[in-house]
């Protein structure tokens, strides 16, 4: 793999000051940790409530879930193309946000599963509206040599956020003794506390972005907002989508981790010990892709995730299943912050909420299909089949990925 000006970001961040996060880093990190925390609370027990409650099937419990999702992935296209146009990204996440933290507690009254279909979509329409220009404002608001550090904190937080949900479930229902659907209103909480900090805490970017040009009206036009993404935006998204055709719902290693023997009640703890690592590996993932460069750490994290999936495939005791979760969220740690910085290096700031639609929309969609298929081949073939075939694509795209080119320099 070629190095390029930007895969040797570290050279130039060796001279500059160290960065502490501040500002929109740490309003959208708090955000991002409050609404997880919300989100999690319920999510864990929303298949559990579908089916034992509502008596809904487990194919509709996969209708519910991948049909939001895609939802989701098909307005961030749509939102992050329109923060571009305007040039402003503050309106659709703070919208974003409320639309999701207002509907998502409604769960608690809901009375069938098509109920609950139309408020996940709902749920989702938020997150769609919110996912890519908040990307595009956390690129902005910190300099180029330190993104990777920034999206390592905010994705930090947002784990965070995943392993406080769970526990403060956990307290409510064997604590407090609180019936479900009780509990499912203690997540308007801090849903209302994360709209309340983006409106007062998060500020649009300082001064118009590059190649732009100022709005002075309605009507007005940006020129930088309609041309094309560059073309080694679109090259990159190809090893990204290959990668996630292998990245099923990890539903599949919470199925495995029983399949070898961890007793349901400890399940819970084992998705806290992952979103613990998750938060625990991602700033320091992403501040070493500001040492070594993007791609190296992308190509490293994703062969470490296709050894997790072959390691799923031989496991065949307990212990296997919590190392190979507590290593599961280390993958993250190095790709998901890194990730979203390269895509701000590939693409100006005036076109970087259109990019960011693209490649949130590519993998959610994605997504998708790769349940399916894995799904498909766990019933036909067993586990093992299914997690070795997830770790021949992570590895195609790793090779992939290094034969793509990267960015031609730092992006403004």
């Amino acid at each position: 793999m070629t190095p390029t000006p930007h895969d040797h970001a570290g050279a130039a961040a060796a001279t500059t000051p160290r960065w502490r996060p501040g500002g929109n880093v740490l309003a959208l990190a708090a955000v991002s940790f409050l609404t997880d925390a919300s989100s999690e609370i319920i999510a864990p027990l929303l298949p559990l409530f579908l089916v034992g409650t509502l008596g809904a099937s487990v194919s509709m419990v996969g209708i519910i879930e991948g049909g939001a999702e895609a939802v989701a992935s098909v307005l961030k296209l749509a939102s992050g193309w329109w923060s571009d146009r305007v040039s402003r990204r503050k309106p659709l996440i703070v919208a974003g946000y409320t639309i999701a933290s207002l509907v998502r507690p409604l769960i608690a009254v809901a009375q069938t599963a098509s109920q609950v279909l139309m408020i996940r979509l709902v749920d989702r329409v938020g997150k769609g509206m919110r996912g890519a220009p908040r990307d595009a404002l956390l690129a902005a608001s910190v300099p180029a040599e330190h993104r990777g550090r920034a999206f390592g904190f905010h994705r930090a937080a947002d784990h965070a956020g995943a392993v406080v949900g769970p526990l403060i479930a956990l307290a409510c229902l064997h604590g407090l003794g609180m019936p479900v659907r009780q509990l499912f209103w203690v997540a308007a909480v801090p849903g209302a506390l994360a709209v309340l900090v983006a409106v007062v805490f998060v500020r649009e970017a300082r001064g118009v972005p590059t190649g732009a040009v100022a709005s002075t009206g309605p009507s007005a036009v940006i020129p930088a907002a309609v041309d094309p993404l560059p073309r080694r935006f679109w090259l990159t998204l190809l090893p990204i989508l290959l990668f996630t055709l292998g990245n099923s719902t990890d539903a599949f290693l919470l199925l495995r981790a029983s399949q070898l023997g961890v007793p349901t009640a400890l399940i819970p703890l084992l998705w806290v010990l992952l979103h613990l690592v998750k938060s625990a590996s991602s700033t320091p993932g992403g501040a070493l892709s500001d040492r070594i460069g993007r791609r190296p750490l992308i190509v490293a994290g994703w062969l470490l995730y296709a050894a997790v999936y072959a390691g799923f495939a031989l496991a065949t005791t307990p212990w296997h299943a919590w190392l190979l979760f507590a290593v599961y969220g280390v993958v993250f740690g190095l790709t998901e912050g890194t990730e979203k910085a390269l895509v701000a290096d590939l693409v100006p700031a005036a076109r970087r909420g259109a990019a960011y639609g693209w490649y949130q929309g590519t993998v959610g969609i994605a997504a998708l299909p790769a349940s399916i298929v894995f799904g498909a081949v766990w019933d036909s073939y067993r586990a093992p089949a299914a997690f070795t075939m997830g770790a021949a694509l992570a590895v195609a795209a790793a090779v992939t990925m290094c034969v793509v080119p990267g960015p031609r320099a730092t992006a403004p």
